[in-house]
Order: structure tokens, then C-alpha cells, then sequence
């Protein structure tokens, strides 16, 4: 590679190191801002058109915020009614009144899975609260667990914090599905595969090593808060035929509560399994590949969610209109920040350093698989945000997959979001919901969240570099 080519790698270490500082420093650019004025600084050292940087920065914006943003709008929505409905208290009642003092963190996990798929860490871990602090009261009661918040906050932790990066259609790695161009079908049978040993290392077997050594108790009174009244989210009261509210719903029964989490999910794979079975002209398969697209597959979920657990409940209509539309306002942040990381990404092409990256990467006796990882992991660190980890380290690897086959981009985009979940500490939220809802002191949190996390982080790595030893990596 000649001269102009490393120092436009150059241009992206600089740029990425800019990254982090404009984030981190006193100044403390929100994420969205940093990415639009690095993004914009990139296009200018890298030597692209002046008059075409503008057009770079709004086309990378709008093409992943099509892609992933309403996607995400839509999850966002879809757990403010599986919240407000009792859909996820229902299955939190379910897994507390069927578990013993041994099956209990297996089951949290479990609940925590079917919960979690379309929600971010925090919202997520907000929800499962009820479910924690009941089931370590009963623990508590039993005498059964020495320290019984640590022994269900650790699976808990585990499992979100591998949806989050490991398993579409959660919104992260959908961005990165993408940024890649992976195959989201592939993407979610790898992503299973890789996700199932992070949650048992990083959650049952890891709370049963540490929760001893973690004498955890939250605060008497929010624990009281979120059981005195029971694990089920009160939902509105019902409308009758004249007009005037009645007497409240009846608990949402446990099949529709898992109905609504599933259909996106069973969309996605029918897609996939769709496509490999069947011709292309089948209609079926046409069907399938209508449905199982992520944007259609998350609003079937949605309008199913809605009539099921909202409308069809008794829940005024305005009632939910305003409270999604406080659902997506939540999420605003991170929509502008997929934004800005989608702009930065377009620049890289652009400019021509994605190019240039691949070219001086093709060299190095690193897999691009743990490459992807390392950037993810480090970007996300030092950013404090999962996400910006993850729409950077996609433009960054994206070029080195020039080539690979669809396995092996799937492959890319787990390693990915497994990196993103790595080392999450102070910087990042997730840390202090953790540490002050379960009364820890900065060392429990970081000796339990920071610690699972990172445990989970490692693990997928490995899953994905042993599925990369037995997937093909060609097309």
C-alpha cells in the first residue's frame, strides 16, 4: 500500500481518537454531535469533495435511520405495551411461582430472554425489577442463597446485556446486520449459538461462583415498591359500552404475552428457513421474505401487541397514543446517534479510508472476526455507549469483509456486538442503574455488572471464532 493509503488510515485512527475525547473531555459532546463533527472532519483530511460531504453525512443519516430507526421505533413501542399490558409481569409470575432455590437464576434468565428481545439493557432490567426483588425475597426467606439479589441480578445482567449485542432483532445488531450487509436470518441462528453459552457462563455459573461474595441489598423501600402490590405492571382500567371505565382487565393470559414477543422473532427465521428451502419463484417464500423483513416482521409484532394487549383490553385509544408516544421519545438519544454513526460510516466509503482500511488490514495476521471485536470493545469503552461501539466498528471492519459469505459476515456482526458489551463501567448508564438498584457500592458493581458483561463479551468471542472454524467463510 502506497503512501496516500496509510495516511488516510491515519485520518481514521485520528479521527476515531477524536471520537473519544470530544466524548469524554469537559466539553462532553453528546455522542450524536461528536459523530456529525468528526464525520465532517473526516470527509475534509480525507480528501473528499468538499461540495459532497453534506450529501455523505445526510444520505449515511437517512439510509440507517430507514433501515434501523423505525425498526427500533416500533420495539420501543412494543415493550411500552408488553410493560404497561402485564405481558412481562404475566411471565414474570410465571417463572417465580414455578422455581426453586436451584432453578430460580435458570429461570430468570429464561424470562429475562423472552423479555428482553425487544428492549435496551436499562429498559429491560427496569421491567425484570419486579420479578428480581421477588424472587431473592423468596430466596432470602428460604434461607436458600447466601447472597439471594446477587444470585438474580447476575443472570439477568447476562442475558440482556448478550440480546443487546449478540441477537437480531434487537436494535443493535441490527445496526451492525446493516452496516455489513449480513444475512438477518443467518445472522439470528449465529447469534443464538453464540448467545446461549455467554448467558449460562456469564449468569447461573457466574452468580453461583461470585454471588457469595457479594452481600448485595437494595434499598428497603424500593424493594417494597416493586412487590408489596405484586410482579404484575397495573394496567389501565377497562371502557364499557356507555362510555365510562369499568372494573380493571383480567390478567393478560400467558400464551398472548409470548405470542407478542415471538412474531417478530418467528417472522425473521420463516424468512430465512423460507429461502433456503424453497425456489424462488414460491409463493410462499415471496410471502415469507415480505413478512420476515425486520421493519414488517417488528410492526406485525406491534399491531398484534396493540390490539391484543391494549385495544382489544379495554385501554383507550388515546391513552396509547400518548403513552407511545412517550415510549419513543425515550429513545430519542439513540436514534440520533445511530443517525450520526450512520453519517460517519458513509463518510469512510466515501473519502475512500474504508478502502484504504481494508487494503492495510489484508495484510495483518489478525481475523477480521477478532479485529471487529477488539474495535467494538474499545470504542465502546472508551465512549461509554454500546451503540457508538457498534456503528463505528462496522464501518471500520466492513471493508475487510469484501469477499466473505454470508456465515461469515453473520459471524462479523456477533463479534461485534459481543465486543460492544465488554468492559461496561462508570461511563456507561447501565452501571449506575445496576449498582443503585441492587445498593452496591462502585466495587460490588463492578466486581458483578462490569465483571458478567465482560465475561459474556469473551465468550461470544469464542463461540464466534469456533463457528468460524466449522461455518464456511466463502460464498
Amino acid at each position: 500500500m502506497n503512501w496516500s493509503g496509510w495516511y488516510l488510515v491515519l485520518v481514521l485512527v485520528a479521527a476515531i481518537v477524536v471520537l473519544i475525547v470530544l466524548i469524554n473531555s469537559r466539553v462532553r459532546f453528546s455522542p450524536f454531535v461528536a459523530l456529525l463533527v468528526v464525520a465532517l472532519g473526516v470527509g475534509l483530511a480525507g480528501g473528499e469533495d468538499p461540495a459532497t460531504i453534506a450529501d455523505s453525512i445526510t444520505t449515511g443519516a437517512g439510509d440507517i435511520l430507514g433501515d434501523v430507526g423505525l425498526t427500533l421505533a416500533l420495539g420501543t413501542m412494543l415493550g411500552r405495551l408488553l410493560a404497561e399490558s402485564g405481558a412481562t409481569g404475566r411471565i414474570a409470575d410465571a417463572v417465580v411461582s414455578r422455581s426453586t432455590p436451584r432453578s430460580l437464576p435458570w429461570l430468570v434468565c429464561a424470562a429475562a430472554f423472552v423479555i428482553g428481545v425487544p428492549m435496551f439493557f436499562e429498559v429491560g432490567l427496569i421491567v425484570l425489577l419486579p420479578l428480581l426483588f421477588s424472587g431473592a425475597r423468596r430466596l432470602e426467606l428460604e434461607g436458600a442463597a447466601p447472597s439471594p439479589y446477587a444470585s438474580v441480578a447476575i443472570p439477568a445482567i447476562a442475558t440482556l446485556a448478550t440480546l443487546h449485542g449478540m441477537v437480531p432483532p434487537h436494535p443493535g445488531p441490527l445496526i451492525a446486520v446493516d452496516g455489513l450487509g449480513a444475512d438477518l436470518g443467518r445472522t439470528i441462528v449465529v447469534g443464538l449459538l453464540c448467545a446461549v453459552p455467554a448467558i449460562v457462563v456469564g449468569g447461573p455459573l457466574y452468580a453461583r461462583l461470585m454471588a457469595p461474595r457479594l452481600p448485595v441489598r437494595p434499598d428497603a423501600e424500593l424493594v417494597a415498591q416493586f412487590t408489596e402490590t405484586g410482579t404484575e405492571t397495573k394496567t389501565p382500567a377497562g371502557v364499557g359500552p356507555d362510555g365510562r371505565r369499568g372494573e380493571e382487565p383480567a390478567p393478560v393470559p400467558l400464551p398472548i404475552a409470548l405470542v407478542a414477543v415471538a412474531v417478530p422473532v418467528v417472522l425473521m427465521l420463516a424468512r430465512t428457513v423460507a429461502e433456503v428451502a424453497l425456489p424462488d419463484g414460491a409463493s410462499f417464500r415471496q410471502v415469507t421474505t415480505l413478512l420476515g423483513q425486520p421493519i414488517v416482521a417488528m410492526l406485525a409484532g406491534f399491531l398484534y401487541a396493540l390490539f391484543a394487549l391494549g385495544l382489544l383490553r379495554g385501554r383507550p385509544a388515546e391513552e396509547l397514543r400518548t403513552s407511545l408516544a412517550d415510549a419513543v421519545k425515550s429513545v430519542t438519544g439513540i436514534l440520533l446517534i445511530i443517525g450520526g454513526g450512520g453519517a460517519f460510516n458513509q463518510v469512510l466509503k466515501d473519502s475512500g479510508i474504508s478502502d484504504a482500511v481494508g487494503a492495510a488490514a489484508s495484510g495483518l495476521p489478525v481475523s477480521p472476526l477478532l479485529l471487529a471485536w477488539l474495535l467494538a470493545l474499545l470504542l465502546s469503552t472508551s465512549t461509554g455507549s454500546a451503540t457508538v461501539g457498534i456503528v463505528a466498528a462496522t464501518g471500520v471492519v466492513a471493508p475487510l469483509l469484501a469477499g466473505a459469505g454470508p456465515w461469515y459476515v453473520a459471524l462479523a456482526v456477533v463479534a461485534v456486538g459481543a465486543g460492544s458489551v465488554g468492559l461496561n463501567y462508570v461511563n456507561h448508564a447501565g452501571f449506575w442503574l445496576v449498582k443503585e438498584s441492587f445498593g452496591m457500592t462502585v466495587g460490588q458493581a463492578t466486581r458483578s455488572h462490569t465483571a458478567v458483561q465482560t465475561v459474556v463479551s469473551v465468550v461470544g468471542l469464542v463461540m464466534v471464532l469456533l463457528l468460524s472454524l466449522v461455518l464456511p467463510a466463502g460464498a
